[in-house]
């Protein structure tokens, strides 16, 4: 996290955003605390916590509640229009429907192994440590593990509404993710010393605790969450968290590859609704800023065509009466 904050000072501050960010006012200020209450700290510890006391597959598949709940509080919040008895309106919530239920199908419904052989790449590092992590173990709360992942994806959705309503005040996602980033590392530091006061805890002498604490840094969280925002403050919240379910798509063929698991029809069945789901949510997006881009279009006319009239009426009024012509002629009776 630290050296994220490094790269984004020096890197996307001083490029982008140095002289056209707006002026930090109080009420940005706490739209980028709740930012970061939600986004990055809540998120994170919770789904962590979540991962620990559960099993992956039921944390993949509960996360992947995000754009149902993403979706909700876009309604409720005004930030997307429902209208159910529209194409574009049946295309959201159908594909939000199907992204959801293609995640759930696909984490826990397997049913017969396809036949793809098995893949040339073999990881043995990460095979190690996945047999580590079996021998290890830990212990697992049905309740305590699901609940933290649920309310995990809440937070994570409360956050695009939040980054959609900030974009419009103030928008600079570069300038804004950097002070969400250094927000958020002071709370997970404050948290992390109250949680854990084991010093060996705190050590990156192992590659493997460096280099995860570099990518979560670099990529999983500043270059994510740049882009993230950039995208909410052009197409909206519910466009950006439709593309989370991929995320198992991904997985399940990075493990084929890398740690040879089996890839099972549900993987299959799954993957192809989750894939419609965001075709139908994308179709859907597409159709509604079509039809607002002709709505502007079709008023900045009208406007021209309005101003064009009275610019001719304010003509006819100024033109001067000439008495000469028409009926206005008099004669000398003599």
């Amino acid at each position: 996290m630290i050296y994220n904050l490094f790269i984004k000072r020096h890197f996307f501050w001083f490029t982008f955003n140095r002289n056209t960010a707006p002026r930090m006012t109080k009420h940005i200020a706490l739209q980028i605390l709740l930012s970061s209450l939600t986004g990055v700290t809540g998120n994170q510890i919770l789904y962590f916590l979540g991962l620990k006391y559960s099993t992956a597959t039921i944390a993949c598949a509960l996360n992947n509640l995000l754009p149902a709940f993403t979706f909700v509080l876009a309604v409720l919040s005004r930030q997307e229009n429902l209208r159910i008895k529209t194409r574009a309106g049946v295309a959201k919530a159908l594909g939000t429907v199907l992204s959801v239920g293609g995640a759930v199908l696909l984490s826990f419904y397997h049913g017969e192994v396809l036949g793809l052989g098995e893949s040339e790449i073999h990881w043995r590092y990460a095979e190690k440590m996945q047999r580590e992590s079996s021998s290890s173990g830990g212990g697992t709360n049905l309740i305590l593990g699901p609940v933290a992942v649920i309310v995990s994806a809440l937070l994570w959705a409360v956050w695009f509404i939040v980054q959609a309503n900030m974009s419009k005040s103030y928008p600079a996602p570069y300038t804004s993710t950097f002070y969400m980033c250094l927000m958020a590392s002071i709370q997970c530091v404050a948290i992390a010393l109250s949680a854990e006061h084991n010093v060996s805890a705190w050590s990156l002498h192992s590659t493997i605790r460096l280099t995860s604490a570099l990518y979560a840094g670099t990529i999983s969280t500043g270059l994510a969450y740049v882009l993230m925002s950039w995208t909410i403050e052009r197409k909206g919240p519910l466009y950006v968290s439709v593309f989370s379910p991929l995320l198992l798509v991904i997985i399940a063929v990075a493990s084929w590859a890398l740690l040879h698991e089996q890839l099972y029809v549900g993987t299959a069945i799954g993957s192809l609704l989750i894939v419609l789901g965001l075709y139908f949510v994308l179709w859907g997006k597409n159709k509604e800023m079509n039809k607002i881009d002709m709505v502007e279009v079709e008023g900045t006319v009208m406007e021209a065509i309005k101003e064009s009239e009275k610019d001719e009426v304010k003509d006819l009024e100024l033109q001067p009466y000439d008495p000469s012509n028409g009926n206005g002629n008099h004669h000398d009776a003599n």
